[in-house]
């Protein structure tokens, strides 16, 4: 599987936040984005998503675009944003349950994305008294209930402890295993080593960004 994003453009009020942004990813690679509050990271994963639409621009997967087949889009793309995309009144299972059929579910529970992401632990848990690091683990849990082989992940362990953070990177690590293809946005050096290119957006454009560990050298360019 590949993905390509071509010349994603987006202006508001006059301002040109994202400007001709491409880039192209294989199965089982990471790409990681980082940038500066407001240069459009977010923006750009919401389009990508189908939350908005762009001014222009396509995203293609195996060479179909999935601007112009929403349901495709769908099927082969899942979302996990900075917000919470869950039911506050409503449980962790209660949530679950909105994406999984039972059987699915409690297999994936017993020993799979469920178990892994230790979902688990707070099943009778309502959103609305969960810690950050429970929503953000649960929103991947059901983002991922139809497998979907590209991952769309803004931001997704920011603000989580360690614990959280380790059980979040596990889980990504073996999605790639298995093929599938993540792109992330970041402000964490935590996770730029699960990714396999980084980019730097920055005035609207995408920059490619050699990390090797210098975060010194990192901040300097952002």
């Amino acid at each position: 599987m590949r993905i390509e994003v071509k010349d994603i453009r987006k202006g508001f009020r006059g301002k040109q936040v994202l400007d001709g942004i491409s880039f192209a990813a294989e199965a089982g690679k990471c790409i990681g984005i980082l940038g500066g509050n407001g240069s459009g990271k977010s923006t750009l994963l919401s389009i990508l998503a189908g939350v908005q639409s762009c001014d222009k621009g396509s995203f293609f997967c195996d060479g179909k675009d999935l601007f112009r087949d929403s349901v495709l889009r769908s099927t082969l793309v899942g979302y996990v944003p900075q917000g919470t995309p869950l039911i506050e009144e409503l449980s962790a299972k209660d949530n679950l349950s909105l994406w999984y059929d039972r059987e699915a579910m409690e297999k994936e529970l017993a020993d799979g994305v469920l178990r892994m992401l230790g979902i688990h632990e707070f099943l009778k848990t309502p959103v609305c008294k969960m810690s950050g690091g429970m929503k953000k683990r649960l929103s991947i849990g059901c983002a991922v209930a139809k497998r979907p082989p590209v991952l769309l992940l803004d931001e997704p362990s920011a603000a989580l402890d360690l614990d959280c953070k380790a059980r979040i990177s596990q889980y990504l690590r073996r999605y790639k295993e298995k093929g599938g293809i993540l792109l992330l946005t970041t402000h964490d050096v935590y996770e730029l080593p699960l990714c396999d290119e980084w980019y730097i957006l920055r005035g609207g454009v995408l920059v490619p960004f050699e990390y090797d560990g210098d975060v010194s050298r990192l901040v300097k360019s952002l």
